[in-house]
């Protein structure tokens, strides 16, 4: 018994074969031009994972920048990098005694190019209040330093604005710039400036620490 037309199935496959073929425009909007290092940097500064190196109260600001109300999660640093072999930002949150500065070093030396480091609060970008014999007077005498935020200790809003400078300075970067990720290894005498560099960058914060250094 057959089916009457209205009543027929067609097959959605082969019904409108014909209409199927698809042509290409010379002008068609499918493609994009940029440069390679826009796009490199772009990639790279909106998902920086960070390694977080906290020994005091700027580990609780960084902690509070983390959580829900500040939520570093819009620029792509959710995910906390406790292995150095999967970060790419270095955060030294507080104060940094000399014992505890080889494993810094260490800490850095371990994480993979491209890298970058930011010194949050005062004791870690210049010793702060401790001048004494036995802190280390700001992180750069013993590893490179992109972004230095301000405080004792700074509120998320103010590591926050670093992150967003460390972004700014990645989008200037480019990779033709041999010299950008050349490791800067730590000198014979453990420092990563040259002790009479140490000593002039200490002079404002006393003389204290010519016992354990330079002196």
């Amino acid at each position: 018994m057959g089916l009457e037309p209205e009543q027929r199935l067609d097959n959605p496959a082969t019904e409108n074969v014909a209409d199927d073929i698809t042509e290409m425009s010379v002008t068609s909007p499918n493609w994009v031009t940029t440069r390679l290092d826009f796009l490199v940097n772009w990639a790279r500064k909106n998902s920086l994972w960070p390694m977080p190196f906290g020994t005091a109260c700027c580990a609780i600001e960084y902690m509070a920048t983390a959580a829900s109300r500040f939520d570093i999660a819009r620029f792509g640093m959710e995910r906390q990098s406790f292995s150095p072999r999967q970060a790419d930002v270095f955060i030294c949150a507080g104060r940094v005694p000399f014992k505890l500065a080889p494993v810094l070093r260490r800490i850095w030396d371990q994480m993979p190019q491209p890298k970058w480091c930011i010194s949050m609060g005062a004791c870690a970008s210049s010793g702060g209040i401790f001048d004494n014999y036995s802190m280390v007077q700001g992180i750069d005498t013993i590893m490179p330093v992109d972004v230095y935020v301000p405080g004792c200790p700074p509120r998320p809003e103010g590591l926050i604005y670093g992150i967003r400078l460390l972004q700014k300075k990645i989008e200037g970067e480019t990779f033709t710039d041999e010299a950008l990720r050349e490791e800067r290894l730590v000198g014979r005498d453990g420092l990563f400036l040259p002790p009479e560099r140490v000593d002039e960058l200490s002079e404002p914060f006393g003389n204290s620490v010519q016992q354990t250094r330079s002196a």
